[in-house]
């Protein structure tokens, strides 16, 4: 499992996230404070407090490095 912290600042970075995220296997969770939701959930995403970064979770490492690469603009580390 690796993490990374990113910041979704506009409706439409939230909607390109979760499209890349559905290209890719494995699980994937988002987290802010001590909410937990899927990334590949619209709706979930929107219930989380974006005004600050979140962090998020990919369970499957062979993937991971590059979902990182593909998300890298919103990667905050």
């Amino acid at each position: 499992m690796k993490s990374k912290k990113i910041q979704l600042v506009k409706i439409q970075d939230v909607q390109e996230l979760v499209t890349i995220l559905i290209n890719f296997n494995g699980d994937v969770d988002l987290i802010s404070g001590r909410y937990v939701v899927d990334g590949k959930s619209l709706l979930g995403i929107f219930s989380l407090d974006l005004s600050k970064p979140i962090e998020i979770r990919v369970h499957n490492d062979a993937v991971a490095e590059k979902l990182f690469a593909a998300i890298a603009k919103y990667v905050v580390d």
